[in-house]
């Protein structure tokens, strides 16, 4: 029988896989505490979320990472990490907590805004954004690197010239960057429609991530969960709990058309926000 060699001894073994992988949301891991839209954790906390994971037999993962693993029946006991935004502040912060756990994530990155900051947020810290040798850097050190979109535009609504430019030519210049092939994509603000959802596929994506997709649930808008700093073991363990009752869609999700429709909305705990 094998082990895994970072489950910390005398941890419970995970339960049954879920019918939807369960993926968290992650932004900025940082010391301050000017944080306005709840997207920051500190490293400690984040040691500890990591930490919960792994005393209950779980081990975060990078989506693509984890999509194999399901469609393989090897999804139980993996949790899909993402890190959204593609702060500098992952390198010095998260990068190192993630090594002590065992860990792998997915960093969805901008390359429009590659080496400047959050300038979309008129709220609170201007935050540094990796810069190409910092993106090259985050994938050397094994972790996946997915696309943010270019700028950080929301994608519900927008036109098909600036969805192309979004989707495809953001794809191209990560890329270019990292020498790797982009497979994943999220939805800024988690703003997603049918249209976008399209565009991704046709970028040549494998799959998207978003937060609650309501009915356009599928591969193209994989339900996450936020993880902020008021996250404590009691409140990711009811996260836990609320996956099965709020993602009632089946995973993977049929091939073909997906219903019409638009929704982006944050988990129902206090604390949520949507960037």
């Amino acid at each position: 029988m094998t082990t895994d060699p970072h489950r910390a001894p005398g941890a419970r073994r995970p339960r049954r896989a879920h019918a939807i992988p369960w993926l968290l949301m992650y932004h900025s891991v940082d010391h301050s505490t000017d944080d306005p839209y709840r997207i920051t954790v500190t490293p400690g906390q984040l040691r500890r979320q990591l930490g919960w994971l792994r005393s209950r037999g779980l081990r975060g993962v990078g989506v693509a990472e984890l999509l194999r693993a399901y469609a393989a029946g090897r999804g139980a006991g993996l949790v899909g990490l993402t890190f959204d935004d593609g702060y500098a502040d992952f390198v010095a912060h998260a990068l190192p907590a993630l090594r002590e756990h065992g860990c792998t994530a997915t960093v969805f990155a901008l390359p429009g805004r590659v080496g400047q900051d959050n300038a979309w947020d008129p709220l609170g810290p201007r935050k540094p954004l990796l810069t190409e040798a910092g993106l090259r850097a985050v994938a050397a050190a094994g972790m996946e690197i997915g696309s943010h979109g270019l700028l950080h535009l929301r994608l519900a609504g927008a036109g098909t010239a600036t969805l192309r430019r979004e989707t495809a030519h953001s794809r191209a210049e990560l890329q270019r960057v990292t020498g790797q092939r982009v497979t994943g994509f999220c939805y800024p603000y988690g703003a997603v429609d049918q249209r976008a959802i399209d565009a991704v596929r046709t970028a040549g994506y494998d799959y998207a991530c978003a937060i609650d997709a309501g009915p356009l649930t599928g591969p193209y808008a994989l339900p996450r969960s936020h993880v902020g700093q008021a996250d404590n073991a009691w409140r990711l363990a009811a996260k836990r709990l609320l996956l099965p009752l709020r993602r009632r869609h089946p995973f993977p999700a049929p091939t073909g058309p997906l219903p019409v429709g638009q929704r982006g909305g944050a988990d129902t705990l206090p604390g949520a926000v949507v960037r």
